[in-house]
C-alpha cells in the first residue's frame, strides 16, 4: 500500500512516509485506499493486543513483513502499561463504558501509538539506509510531547525537540516534560498557544531549513497525529474496545456500539472513523469539543472558521482551533485532493473555509458534533464520582457531558451502547479535580494529589508520584518567531556529535 498527501499526486511508501511525517506541499499522507472490511469477532476474540495491533496494521503497512510486525508490537506493549489488558473497558451501566487509554508510561491515551511508533520510525529509518540522524519536532497541546519524549527517549539515531504553550498545560503536565530523563530530548515552551506552535512547525517542514538540516545529514519528521505512524496505531484500541464489549455482555453479537470522543486535533476521532470503516461495528460517532468548539460548529453548519477567541481551558489538550487530522477527513469527505488545498489555502489566507452541500450532508452522516462548557464538565466529573464512584480527568468529562447531553435530546439511539474514551489519568489535573470534588487545591499540585487520594482512595500513579523530587532539566520559554533559530541551534548540536 502507498501512501498520498491530502493536497496533491505526491506518494509514497509506507517507510517514507513514517520518515517524512509531513508531504512536501504541507499535505498529510493518507492510504491510497482503505482496506475492505477484514475484522471478524470469531477470528479475533483471543488475540492478545499485541497480536491484533499487528494483524491490523498488516492490512495498512503491507510492506512490513508480518513477522517483523509482530515483532515489534511485542517490544511494544511488554511490560510498558500497567494493565494486563492495556485498554481495560469499564461498563459503569448498561447505557455506556469507559474505555481506559491511561495505564501507560505518562498516563494518557498518546502512550498507546507512542509506545509503537518509535519501533515503527527505526524499523523505517534502517530501510532507508542512507544514515542519516532523525530529529522528532513535535508540539504538544500537553499529552502528546511527554509521550512522544518517553518513546523516544534513549532510541539510538533519533533526537527529539518539544514545543508546549508555556502558559497552556497543567502544572503535571509541565512538570513532565520539564522533568524529562534522556539523553537525545529537547523540551522548549513557547509564549503562545498550541496552534502557534503547530503552525510554525508546519512552516518548518515546508521551510528550507528542513533542506538546509538533510543536508547536514539531520531528517525532520513528527510525533504529532499529523505522522501516520501515530494515526494507525490508533485504530487498533477501536477493534479491541469492541472485542472486549463482547467478552463481557455490553453488546451481542450483531449490535453496534457508539463512541464518544474527547477531541482536539481530531486524530483519536479519525482512528475510530477509519476503524468503523474497515469493519468495527461502531453505530454514532460523536465529536466531543470544549469552548474551542471549531468542530461542534463544523458539524452544525459545514463551516470551519477559526475566528474566534481562544480559550485556555482545564481540558488544555483541547484547546485547538486548527485540528490537522481534520484535513485528512476532508479529504475523505470530499475525494478531491485540489479541494482539500483551496480549502487549506483559504483557511491560512482567511480563517475559514465551508464545503460543498454534499460534502456537508456526508460529515453528518459519519459523525456527530457537540461541546461542553467548563460548567458543564464540572458537573459531569462531580456527577460521575458521585453517582458511579468513577472518577474523571476533564477530557474525559467534556466527552461525558456531551454524550450526556445527546442522549437527553434523543440523538442517541436509546437501547445502544456507548463508549467514553477516557483520554488521560485524572491525577494529570490535580487543580480541577479537587475542584470538583469540593476539595481545596493547595500551593504544590502534589499536595493536591494526596488529598485526593486522601479523598477517593485511588492510589497516585507512580508515574506521576516519582516526578516530585526530580530535578527540572527544561526551563526555556521563546517567543514562537524564534523557534526556528532554536531548531537550528539543535540541528547543529546534533551535527557536532
Amino acid at each position: 500500500m502507498k501512501y498520498r498527501s491530502t493536497r496533491s499526486n505526491e506518494t509514497v511508501t509506507a517507510e517514507e512516509a513514517l520518515l517524512k511525517g509531513l508531504a512536501d506541499d504541507g499535505g498529510l499522507y493518507v492510504p491510497e485506499f482503505l482496506p475492505k472490511p477484514f475484522l471478524e469477532a470469531k477470528a479475533l476474540k483471543d488475540m492478545s493486543y499485541e497480536e491484533l495491533a499487528a494483524f491490523v496494521l498488516s492490512h495498512f503497512l503491507t510492506d512490513i513483513p508480518e513477522d517483523t510486525l509482530k515483532e515489534l508490537t511485542h517490544s511494544a506493549y511488554t511490560g510498558t502499561f500497567e494493565t494486563k489488558d492495556i485498554v481495560p473497558v469499564k461498563p459503569l451501566s448498561q447505557a455506556f463504558s469507559m474505555a481506559e487509554m491511561f495505564h501507560g508510561r505518562t498516563c494518557a491515551f498518546k502512550d498507546l501509538a507512542l509506545s509503537l511508533f518509535p519501533y515503527l520510525l527505526v524499523y523505517a529509518k534502517k530501510q532507508d539506509k542512507d544514515g542519516k540522524e532523525i530529529l522528532i519536532l513535535t508540539a504538544t497541546s500537553g499529552d502528546t510531547g511527554k509521550a512522544a519524549l518517553e518513546g523516544f527517549r534513549d532510541v539510538p539515531g533519533v533526537h527529539i525537540m518539544v514545543f508546549y504553550p508555556s502558559h497552556g498545560v497543567s502544572p503535571l503536565q509541565k512538570d513532565q516534560m520539564q522533568k524529562q530523563l534522556g539523553d537525545n530530548v529537547k523540551v522548549v515552551g513557547i509564549e503562545g498557544n498550541f496552534d502557534d506552535a503547530q503552525g510554525t512547525l508546519k512552516q518548518v517542514f515546508g521551510s528550507e531549513l528542513r533542506k538546509e538540516s538533510a543536508e547536514k545529514g539531520v531528517l525532520f519528521s513528527s510525533a504529532n497525529s499529523i505522522n501516520i505512524g501515530r494515526l494507525l496505531p490508533q485504530v487498533v484500541y477501536y477493534v479491541w474496545i469492541w472485542l472486549k464489549l463482547l467478552e463481557n455482555g455490553s453488546i451481542g453479537p450483531d449490535e453496534k456500539f457508539n463512541v464518544v470522543v474527547p477531541t482536539g486535533n481530531f486524530g483519536n476521532i479519525l482512528a475510530a472513523w477509519i476503524a468503523k470503516q474497515v469493519g468495527a461495528p461502531i453505530g454514532e460517532l460523536i465529536c466531543a469539543s470544549n469552548e474551542n468548539k471549531v468542530l461542534a460548529d463544523f458539524f452544525a453548519t459545514g463551516t470551519y472558521d477559526i475566528n474566534r477567541p481562544f480559550h485556555m481551558t482545564e481540558a488544555p489538550s483541547m484547546d485547538i482551533l486548527i485540528s490537522s487530522n481534520f484535513e485528512r477527513f476532508l479529504y475523505y469527505l470530499t475525494g478531491s485532493t485540489d479541494e482539500v488545498a483551496a480549502a487549506m489555502a483559504k483557511l491560512k489566507k482567511e480563517g475559514k473555509y465551508e464545503v460543498s452541500k454534499e460534502a456537508f450532508h456526508k460529515a453528518g452522516l459519519e459523525m456527530m458534533g457537540g461541546w461542553a462548557s467548563p460548567e458543564d464538565m464540572i458537573h459531569a466529573m462531580s456527577g460521575v464520582y458521585e453517582t458511579y464512584d468513577y472518577l474523571m480527568d476533564p477530557h474525559t468529562a467534556v466527552a461525558y457531558a456531551v454524550y450526556d447531553h445527546l442522549r437527553r435530546e434523543g440523538k442517541i439511539p436509546r437501547h445502544s451502547h456507548t463508549v467514553i474514551i477516557s483520554t488521560a489519568h485524572p491525577y494529570k489535573f490535580p487543580g480541577v479535580v479537587a475542584k470538583a470534588l469540593g476539595l481545596a487545591e493547595k500551593d504544590s499540585p502534589y499536595d493536591t494529589l494526596r488529598e485526593i487520594e486522601g479523598s477517593t482512595g485511588i492510589a497516585i500513579p507512580r508515574q506521576l508520584g516519582e516526578l516530585e523530587n526530580r530535578p527540572k532539566r527544561f526551563t526555556d520559554t521563546v517567543d514562537r518567531k524564534d523557534m526556528a533559530d532554536v531548531i537550528r541551534a539543535y540541528v547543529d548540536e546534533i551535527a557536532r556529535h
